[in-house]
Parts: C-alpha cells; structure tokens; sequence
C-alpha cells in the first residue's frame, strides 16, 4: 500500500498541486487537507505548501496557525509524524510554535525569486536522511518574508542541537546566521524557505529537491 502524503491547502496556498506532483512521481500517493477539516485521514506525513494562506493578512502564518487543521497537524508531530512546511508552511510552523524563531520580511525590503544555493547542514531529519552534509542544492526561493530571525538563545540551541537543517551559499534576504531551514527538536518536523517542489523535474531546470522528499517518503515509510 502506497504511503499517503497530506498536503494542507488554505485558502491563498498556490504551490499544493506542485508538491502533490512531486510526492506521486515518487511512488506515493496524495491527498488535500483542506485547512477548516481536522479530519487527517490517516495520511503517513504532512506538507504545509507554500502560497499566501488567508491572503498573508496580518502577517504570514498568523492567522493560518488557528485552522482546525493545525491542532491536528500538532497532534500528530507531537506523536513523531513527519511535518514539512515549505515557505509559507515554514511561516505557518512558526506561528504555530511548532518550531522556533519567526520570519519577518527581506533585508532590503525586496521581493526575492529565483534559483538560489543551500548547503545541507544535518542529515539527521526527516527531509535531508538521503542527503549528505555539505551537498549544494539548487532550489527556488520566492518570498517577500523570507528572512530568519532568532533571539541570540535559541541560535544557540538551534546549533548546539543540530537543528539548523540548511543554510544559504549567499544569504538572498538576510537571514540571521544564513538559515534557510530549520527542525525540531525531535526531528520530525522541518521548515524551509526554497521550494524543492520547483527543483523536482528536468523541465523545471533542477532536480536537486528530489532527494528531500525521497527523505521525506523514507521518513514517512515509503
């Protein structure tokens, strides 16, 4: 039986049909959390995709994190399930306290898009244990609240603990400590800015973001 992806939709997500493509090319099967449901279906691990949820009104995230959904999707990270949020998911999952710090808008004020570097930092979570620690991938960014901020405290638990997952070659958007993803303590649950669902097929230009949801399917029990 195939492992079963849910992919969290609110209204404002626009990249859940990209993530959905990208987990089924790899053998799983995929289904849409709608955000007002708390039903998760028994799905194997979640993605939060990115987008603009509920228009980004207030701030990203703040209004998304109190979706029926997202107790659910605590419950289950709680209980070791595997959680992914890819940029606004990543927003979405600080908001939530599901992770630590908070992402506020881009040094410079500038709307970031484009291909940009990330080194893997920890093979030890559940989107990077194919991956290899100092691998550079190429993967798409696109956000205007981008930049990762952190009391100078948990900076230092994040890197005394393992916990910062990838970082930037050349920081886009002013990130404290170039951080381009983050996990939790646990491990299981994992936030990044760059799209790997945009580097997962030839016709995109890079398949560099393959070998993180072959982790996150791994990881899922695929």
């Amino acid at each position: 039986m195939a492992t079963t992806i849910g992919v969290v939709q609110f209204p404002g997500s626009n990249c859940e049909l990209d993530v959905i493509e990208a987990v089924e090319a790899l053998g799983a099967t995929a289904e849409i959390l709608w955000h007002d449901d708390a039903d998760l279906r028994g799905v194997d691990a979640v993605v939060i995709p990115g987008g603009f949820a509920h228009g980004d009104y207030l701030r990203p995230g703040a209004i998304a994190r109190f979706s029926p959904v997202m107790g659910s999707v605590a419950t289950f990270a709680a209980d070791g399930g595997p959680v992914v949020g890819i940029c606004n998911g990543f927003q979405v999952l600080t908001e939530a306290h599901l992770l630590p710090g908070a992402l506020q808008k881009n040094a410079g004020l500038k709307f970031r898009c484009g291909p940009a570097e990330i080194r893997i930092e920890t093979v030890d979570s559940v989107l990077t244990s194919g991956a290899s620690v100092g691998a550079v991938l190429s993967i798409p960014i696109n956000h205007f609240e981008g930049n990762y901020t952190c009391s100078p405290e948990t900076l230092a638990e994040l890197r005394a603990e393992d916990r910062v997952v990838v970082r930037y070659v050349d920081n886009p958007n002013g990130s404290t400590d170039d951080i381009a993803g983050v996990c939790s303590a646990g491990r299981n649950v994992v936030g990044l800015m760059p799209h790997p669902e945009r580097a997962s097929h030839e016709l995109l230009g890079s398949t560099d973001g393959v070998v993180l949801f072959r982790s996150l399917l791994s990881a899922a029990g695929v």
